[in-house]
């Protein structure tokens, strides 16, 4: 494995340069907009949410990968980049599965182990299936299709609970959904697009996922609030 393997995926970068992804890599300060705001909106609360500031960090980490990413692109630093979401993605599928559904502490972890594993083998059985390189074929957007699913199914779950909070708090979610369903087709598109836009659509993903990833946290805080 070469860490420093050079890594080109988007349309924007047109040599090894540091500035030669300029959009994307300045694009990334929406996370760092949405971490402050997530933060703030966590430390608000009465009693300051632990797991919203938690996640707020997670989301400057995010930022800041992303950012080594679009300006030094290589191996290492496409790992700093998609290794935060990954946390990010995980953290948040436990925190709702114990703050919307009510699942205990064993559940929670075995729940998340699972979608974990559902993550990991979904590309490998998809290549298997399709007889082609599916994330290829996606631009890579596959990998960020458990999360997708995780979020409608949540918000889905929500929907069939009684308590009356838990209809909003499904709406909300399925509302993040549609937004992140729109990054995601950005993120997908971005090479195609290179032919009619040279900055690609990959921006848009990082401004949209900043919005997805806020209003994550928000829901959560908001639905505590309202538990309580």
């Amino acid at each position: 494995m070469d860490w420093f393997e050079p890594v080109r995926a988007y349309c924007e970068r047109a040599s090894a340069g540091y500035w030669a992804e300029p959009v994307n890599a300045l694009s990334n300060g929406a996370f760092l907009v949405a971490s402050v705001a997530a933060a703030r909106r966590a430390a608000r609360a009465e009693p300051p949410d632990r797991a919203g500031l938690s996640l707020a960090g997670l989301i400057a980490i995010v930022g800041f990968g992303s950012f080594l990413f679009h300006t030094l692109a290589v191996y290492w630093a496409m790992l700093a980049d998609v290794i935060p979401i990954a946390l990010f993605i995980n953290a948040y599928f436990a925190l709702a599965l114990g703050r919307y559904l009510g699942l205990r502490p064993v559940g929670v972890g075995a729940a998340t182990a699972g979608f974990a594993g559902f993550g990991f083998i979904l590309k490998p059985a998809l290549d298997s299936l399709c007889g082609r390189d599916v994330s290829t074929a996606t631009n890579g957007s596959i990998d960020y299709v458990p999360a997708l699913l995780a979020l409608f199914g949540m918000a889905a779950a929500t929907f069939r609970r009684p308590e009356a909070r838990l209809p909003r708090t499904g709406q909300r979610l399925a509302g993040i959904g549609a937004v992140f369903l729109i990054s995601l087709t950005a993120r997908t598109l971005d090479r195609a697009a290179c032919t009619v836009l040279p900055i690609g659509t990959h921006p848009l993903w990082h401004i949209l996922n900043a919005v997805v990833l806020y209003a994550l946290v928000a829901t959560a805080i908001r639905h505590r609030e309202t538990a309580g």
